[in-house]
């Protein structure tokens, strides 16, 4: 299992990549979304 500061870095990764303006294809984007909020849901159960 990952350690919750490398989650937290990918999550961060990701957000920033999110707000690329080169990140303009919209199925790419949903990918990424779909991907931050799975880190978002693990980051929330660990703490549950």
């Amino acid at each position: 299992m990952r350690d919750e500061a490398e989650i937290r870095e990918q999550y961060e990764f990701l957000a920033e990549e999110l707000d690329d303006e080169a990140m303009n294809h919209e199925g790419v984007r949903q990918m990424f979304t779909y991907y931050r909020r799975a880190l978002g849901w693990v980051l929330e159960e660990e703490h549950m």
